[in-house]
C-alpha cells in the first residue's frame, strides 16, 4: 500500500496523534496528558508499523504496568491487526522478564521450573533469617527488612554495596545481612523474589552478552506506557534492549507521576531527551475527557510546579461548569453534602455510578461512609476495603460486641488470642467441643476452665481472658465510663497497638484506624447524648457492615484514593478535604519534592473529572482521633478564581499556619493508668432532626428511590432506623434524619 493512502487511515486523529503514530524511527517521548488518548496512540503506532511492513510482528515489545492493562491492548491491536497482532509481545515488565528468564535462567544458575516467591513466602523466609542470627523483630520488623531490601533492588544493589551504604548504622548493617543470607537462601531454593525477576534478566543481560545480543535483534520496536511511573532497573532493562536500533517509544506524563513511595523516580522521563541522543518529543495536549474549566483548573495547580517539562491541556469540549467549592463545619457535614449532592443528581437524571469521591487518605473514608450508608446511597470501595471490614477494625469491633455479648462465639473466637495470648485453635475448639456438649456457650466454658481436663493445661491462660473481659464488662456496666472511654480501656488493657506494631504489616496505617474509630465513637456520643450505649453503637455500625458488595457493573457510587483513581474518569468527582494538612498532607509541606508529587496528585485528581468537580473542606475536622483546624488548601488558591464558585460558609480558618490548632483525642499510650477524660464532648454538636414522626405502614415518597412503604421502625438514640419498601428500588434500610422523604 502507498504510505499516502495508508496514512489517510489515521485521518481521525489529531495532528499530534499522526505525528506520534507516523514518527517510528529512532528515541521518541511521547509527552501525553491526562484523557489525550494516549492508548489510542499506541494502538495505532503499532498498526502503521505492521501495515508498512516495517517488522514482523514478533519484533515489538509493548510493556504496560498491569496484566489488565496488558490484555487490553493486545486485544485493540488484534482488532486493528486481525493478521499477526497475537504475535506482537504485549505484557507487563514481570511477565516479560520471567519469559526471559525460564528460556535462559540457567546461565545465572536458575532452571526454568523457579518458582516465584509472593509476599508470604517473603515474610516467613526474612522471620527465619532474623531468628537464625538472634535479631529481635520489634527492632527490626519483618515489613521493614522487606521495603529496605526492594528499595535496594529497584536500584540494583548487591548486599555487599547495601552494607557498604550503611556506613557506622547499626541497623542498615543488619538489614544487609538479612539481605545477604536472604539472596542466598532464594538461590537455593530455585526461587526469586518479584524485584529479582527484573533485576535477574538484567544480571542475565550483563553476563551473558549473546542473550542481549538475541532480544536486541529480536526487538526492533520497543513501547513503554506509564513511563513516569518505571523505576531504575526497568529504566536499565529497557535502554540496554534498546540500545542496537534505537526505537524506544516511551508514553507518559512527567505530571502524573505519583509512585516514587513505590520507588518510581520521576528522572527516568524528565532526563529521557538527554539519555537517548536525538530524541524527538511529542506533547499530546488535547483532552477528549474534560470540560475547559477543568482542564484550567487542572493546568493552573500544575504550573506552580518545579521539575517539568510543561504542557497546557485543552479541549473542543463545552467550557462547562465551575468548579464548586464547598466548606462545610466539620467531616461529617461534608459526608452529608456530599451525599445530598449525589441525590440531588440522581433526582435530575444522573445515576449513582456518575460520581465517584476522591480522598488523600483511607481513614476519610469513615464519615463519607456513614453518610452514603444512611442516605441509602449505594456505594462501594476502590482500591482498598470498607472502613468496618479492615482487620484491625473487625478486631475493635469484636472487642466490643464480646462486652456487650460475651455468649457471642464467633466474635469471642476472632479476639481469643489477638493479641497472641497463647490460647491456640486447638484449645478453641475443644472449649467449643465441650460448650457443644453441654449446650451452652464457649464463654460460660473458659470461665470454669480448671473443672475440665481438656483444657486444663491451657486454664490459666484461659481464666486470664475470661478476668479481662469480665473487667471490661464491670466498666462497662458501671456507668462510670462513656464509650469512648471504654474503648480507650480496651486499648489500653490488650496493648493492642503494640500487637499491630510487632506482628502487623504497615502498623501506622492500622493504628490511624482503630483511632479513626475512636473518633466515629466520640461523634455517636455526640450524636445520641444520654442513648448512646454500647448496644446502639453496634447496631448503628450495622449499618456499615451489612451494606451489599455491588460488582463492578452495578449502579454504584464509588470511593477510593487519589492514588486508586489513576486511570479512571467519572462524570463527577468529589475531591474531600482539600486542606493544608491533609492534602497536601503534613508530612510532605517541609519538602519540596514531596510537595510536587503532592501537587502531581492533586492534578491527577482534577482530571478525573469530565463534567463537574466539587472540592470540599471543613472548618474543623476530627481525624484518627485528633480535632484540627486547617487552612484551606494551597491547591485551591493556585486555581484560577475565576472559574470557582464557593458555597457553604467562606470563611478564614482558624489556624494561621496549617497545622492542627487544638485537639481532642484519645490517648492510647500502652500500659498508663486509665483516667476518665471528661473533655470528649467538648465539640458536642445536635444530630440533624428531619422533623418527621414515621411509623410502620405509612406511605413515603423519596425523590430519589420513588413510592414506598415503611415495613419496620427501630429507635436509636436521637434518631430512628427505617426498612422502607420501595415500588422500584426495593428495600431500603434509612436513617430518618437522613432520609427527608414526604408522607403521602
Amino acid at each position: 500500500m502507498v504510505q499516502s493512502e495508508l496514512k489517510k487511515q489515521f485521518s481521525h486523529m489529531n495532528n499530534m496523534q499522526q505525528q506520534a503514530v507516523f514518527c517510528t524511527e529512532g528515541p521518541l517521548l511521547i509527552l501525553a496528558g491526562a484523557g489525550s488518548g494516549k492508548t489510542t496512540v499506541l494502538v495505532n503506532r503499532i498498526a502503521y508499523i505492521l501495515q508498512s511492513e516495517l517488522c514482523k510482528p514478533w519484533q515489538i515489545l509493548a510493556i504496560t504496568f498491569t496484566n489488565k492493562a496488558a490484555g487490553e491492548l493486545k486485544e485493540r491491536i488484534c482488532n486493528a491487526v486481525p493478521e499477526g497482532g497475537s504475535d506482537i509481545w504485549a505484557a507487563t515488565f514481570h511477565s516479560t522478564c520471567a519469559r526471559i528468564l525460564r528460556r535462559y535462567g540457567d546461565r545465572i544458575g536458575f532452571t526454568s521450573h523457579f518458582t516465584v516467591y509472593g509476599t508470604d513466602d517473603q515474610k516467613k523466609l526474612v522471620k527465619d533469617i532474623l531468628k537464625q542470627l538472634n535479631y529481635d523483630e520489634k527492632m527490626l520488623p519483618v515489613k521493614r527488612v522487606l521495603n529496605e531490601i526492594s528499595k535496594a533492588k529497584d536500584e540494583m544493589l548487591t548486599p555487599q554495596e547495601m552494607l557498604k551504604r550503611a556506613g557506622y548504622d547499626n541497623l542498615k548493617q543488619s538489614v544487609a545481612k538479612v539481605y545477604e543470607i536472604y539472596q542466598s537462601r532464594l538461590k537455593t531454593a530455585d526461587a526469586m523474589d518479584f524485584d529479582d525477576m527484573l533485576c535477574k534478566t538484567v544480571e542475565l543481560f550483563q553476563n551473558c552478552p549473546d542473550i542481549l545480543e538475541f532480544y536486541q535483534n529480536q526487538f526492533k520496536y520497543i513501547m513503554v506506557d506509564e513511563y513516569q511511573d518505571t523505576n531504575k532497573v526497568q529504566y536499565k532493562f529497557v535502554s540496554m534492549l534498546a540500545a542496537k536500533y534505537g526505537n524506544i517509544c516511551v508514553v507518559g506524563d512527567d505530571d502524573q507521576s505519583i509512585y516514587k513511595f513505590r520507588g518510581a523516580t520521576i528522572e527516568n522521563i524528565l532526563s529521557f531527551e538527554n539519555t537517548f541522543k536525538g530524541a524527538k518529543m511529542i506533547r499530546l495536549e488535547q483532552n477528549y475527557r474534560s470540560t475547559q474549566n477543568i482542564l484550567n483548573a487542572a493546568n493552573g495547580v500544575i504550573s506552580n510546579n518545579t521539575m517539568r517539562k510543561g504542557k497546557t491541556l485543552w479541549t473542543e469540549n463545552a467550557v462547562g461548569d465551575k468548579i464548586e467549592v464547598h466548606t462545610s463545619d466539620s467531616e461529617r457535614d461534608e459526608a452529608q453534602f456530599i451525599a445530598k449532592t449525589i441525590l440531588d443528581g440522581v433526582a435530575d437524571g444522573r445515576k449513582f455510578s456518575d460520581f465517584a469521591i476522591l480522598y488523600r487518605m483511607n481513614a476519610q473514608s469513615n464519615s463519607i461512609e456513614q453518610a452514603l450508608s444512611r442516605s441509602g446511597i449505594p456505594h462501594r470501595v476502590i482500591g482498598g476495603r470498607r472502613f468496618y471490614d479492615r482487620e484491625e477494625i473487625r478486631d475493635m469491633v469484636a472487642y466490643l460486641q464480646v462486652i456487650n455479648n460475651p455468649h457471642d462465639d464467633v466474635r469471642l473466637g476472632r479476639i481469643i488470642n489477638v493479641p497472641k495470648r497463647g490460647i491456640g485453635a486447638t484449645t478453641l475448639e475443644k472449649a467449643s467441643e465441650i460448650a457443644a456438649g453441654l449446650g451452652e456457650s464457649i464463654y460460660s466454658v473458659i470461665k470454669d476452665a480448671d473443672v475440665y481436663p481438656q483444657l486444663s493445661r491451657a486454664a490459666t491462660k484461659l481464666k486470664s481472658f475470661v478476668a479481662l473481659i469480665d473487667g471490661l464488662m464491670e466498666a462497662e456496666q458501671s456507668g462510670d465510663y462513656s464509650l469512648a472511654e471504654l474503648y480507650n480501656l480496651i486499648l489500653e488493657h490488650t496493648d493492642y497497638e503494640k500487637y499491630l506494631k510487632t506482628e502487623k504489616d504497615n502498623p501506622d496505617v492500622r493504628i490511624e484506624n482503630i483511632e479513626e474509630l475512636s473518633s466515629n465513637i466520640i461523634k455517636f456520643e455526640e450524636d445520641y447524648a444520654e442513648e448512646a450505649s454500647l448496644s446502639n453503637f453496634l447496631e448503628e455500625i450495622s449499618l456499615q457492615t451489612d451494606i451489599d458488595n455491588y460488582d463492578a457493573e452495578a449502579d454504584s457510587s464509588v470511593m477510593m484514593t487519589l492514588h486508586s483513581a489513576k486511570g479512571l474518569e467519572f462524570p463527577v468527582v468529589f475531591i474531600a478535604g482539600l486542606e493544608e494538612g491533609v492534602f497536601p498532607s503534613i508530612a510532605t509541606m517541609m519538602n519540596p519534592d514531596e510537595l510536587n508529587e503532592e501537587r502531581r496528585l492533586a492534578y491527577v485528581g482534577i482530571t478525573r473529572a469530565k463534567e463537574k468537580l466539587y472540592i470540599t473542606k471543613a472548618k474543623s475536622r476530627m481525624l484518627m482521633g485528633h480535632t484540627s483546624y486547617n487552612k484551606v488548601s494551597r491547591f485551591v488558591n493556585e486555581i484560577p478564581p475565576e472559574l470557582l464558585n464557593y458555597t457553604g460558609e467562606k470563611k478564614a480558618f482558624a489556624s494561621t499556619n496549617g497545622f492542627s490548632a487544638s485537639s481532642s483525642h484519645i490517648s492510647i499510650g500502652a500500659g498508663s493508668k486509665f483516667t476518665p477524660n471528661k473533655s470528649f464532648n467538648t465539640f458536642t454538636k445536635p444530630a440533624v432532626k428531619s422533623g418527621t414522626v414515621y411509623k410502620k405502614g405509612d406511605c413515603v415518597f423519596h425523590k430519589v428511590f420513588g413510592k414506598g412503604m415503611i415495613m419496620k421502625t427501630e429507635k436509636m438514640g436521637n434518631d430512628t432506623m427505617l426498612e422502607v419498601a420501595f415500588d422500584k428500588a426495593g428495600t431500603k434500610t434509612l436513617m430518618a434524619n437522613f432520609s427527608k422523604m414526604e408522607k403521602i
